[in-house]
């Protein structure tokens, strides 16, 4: 049996949440609450096997909460509830430790298979929103391809191809010395540069020496 606490600040979306889900043989609804604090009490509590967090509640959004309703109950997969379809949510939803991803939209079936997904340990990704998070990885990676310098290194960059030390270098963006060393290493290795003229042509047909000397 899959037991599910649902924490969610409309009652009527809990009470249909409730029914979807325990017309379902193998789930039970052990609780539900409706904000943060009441979802990291209720994971104390029950230590579900799946708990259903929407995401924007009173106080503190469900993301904020995740951490500590996996501290108060390690092995409950959290599968959160949104219906915000940017990437960017996804993201962070995986990176404080959900492992699933749901718009409030779903239809019942897909409510009921993403529950038993992660609740039998694996992550859960609504389609259209895992269609949308490859495509914008893959920009990320082709930007990144193009471009493999951070912003800092950028900066640094374009310090180095004006000719200034590494210690002025230091001094201007207000960090250490040995700081600025390393930038410049990682910018040869990344570029693969040998010479200072060649660092020098990067940062013109990047077009990094018509800025502003300034690095404010």
């Amino acid at each position: 049996m899959i037991r599910v606490v649902i924490v969610d600040d409309h009652a009527l979306v809990r009470s249909g949440l409730r029914l979807l889900l325990e017309a379902e043989e193998d789930i039970t609804v052990e609780d539900e609450g409706g904000n943060a604090e009441e979802a990291i009490r209720l994971a104390r509590l029950h230590k579900p096997d799946v708990m259903l967090l929407d995401v924007v509640m009173p106080g503190r959004s469900g993301l904020e909460a995740v951490r500590d309703i996996l501290e108060a109950a390690p092995k409950t997969a959290v599968l959160v509830l949104s219906m915000q379809d940017d990437p960017s949510y996804v993201r962070e939803a995986f990176s404080v430790g959900s492992t699933g991803y749901l718009l409030k939209e779903a239809a019942d079936s897909e409510l009921v298979a993403a529950v038993r997904e992660v609740a039998a340990g694996g992550r859960y990704v609504h389609p259209t929103l895992g269609a949308k998070l490859a495509a914008a990885e893959s920009e990320a990676d082709a930007r990144a391809a193009a471009d493999p310098l951070s912003d800092r290194e950028r900066e640094v960059l374009r310090l180095l191809a004006l000719g200034h030390t590494n210690q002025e270098i230091a001094k201007m963006l207000f960090i250490s010395v040995r700081t600025a060393e390393t930038h410049r290493a990682h910018i040869m290795q990344k570029l693969r540069l040998t010479t200072r003229a060649e660092l020098v042509r990067y940062a013109l047909g990047q077009g990094l020496l018509e800025q502003s000397e300034d690095p404010a």
